[in-house]
């Protein structure tokens, strides 16, 4: 048989329907997303705080009046949870509506920097295998363009390739998994420090509330 001619042949020979660049482009996703865990995961433990002791203290400094004390005390982490207080807690004077309104702002802040580049290992685990894929038809495409080219040999030229082919559907799925599992883990991460963000958050905001009636009197 002839090798393709025409538009599929000029196609065919292009060097973007080579197949090993599929593969090198996973290997090269998959260093980056191991960087992203690393990366990811030293960032949390290094900012990780005890919530309920912080907020057990942060209660005790408000129930006291000391505003400042409480500052200076949240000053000494650099945390989502501590960060987002800190920013309301220096404008308490504005009263429990204008801080609410800048707790929220200074959360979505945080929380961006805490998700930052979740999104990557979103996009590698979700696409990851679509690649692996795209590089499995090319090596299939060759296989049987090298069957047409030697058809006396057809069925060794087509297994031979198709096997080759499959490893970049296997590598496709190995970037992926990992990647997918890391988004999920650290998705509940960053969910977790919300929480306590928020509970953080409450705690001023109750304290404030209370003592309005006292100020507006």
């Amino acid at each position: 048989m002839n090798e393709p001619t025409g538009l599929v042949g000029t196609l065919v020979g292009l060097p973007i329907f080579e197949a090993e660049w599929v593969l090198w482009l996973l290997i090269l996703l998959s260093l980056v997303s191991v960087a992203v865990m690393v990366e990811r995961a030293v960032f949390y433990r290094r900012h990780a705080v005890d919530g309920d002791a912080i907020r057990l203290q942060l209660a005790k400094l408000l129930d006291a009046g000391d505003y400042a004390g409480a500052a200076e005390f949240l000053q000494k982490y650099d945390s989502l949870e501590t960060n987002v207080v800190l920013f309301g807690l220096r404008e308490y004077r504005k009263g429990p509506d204008a801080v609410e309104d800048l707790l929220a702002g200074a959360e979505t802040k945080e929380r961006m920097r805490y998700s930052r580049r979740l999104s990557f290992l979103a996009t590698v685990g979700s696409n990851a295998p679509f690649i692996g894929l795209f590089g499995t038809v090319l090596g299939i495409i060759h296989a049987f363009q090298a069957m047409s080219a030697n058809f006396a040999d057809s069925s060794g030229t087509v297994f031979a390739g198709i096997s080759e082919a499959l490893i970049a559907t296997a590598v496709g799925l190995l970037v992926a998994i990992p990647a997918v599992v890391a988004y999920n883990y650290y998705n509940g991460v960053v969910k977790d420090v919300v929480s306590n963000s928020v509970l953080l958050s409450k705690t001023l905001l109750s304290q404030l509330k209370s003592e309005a009636p006292n100020r507006e009197s």
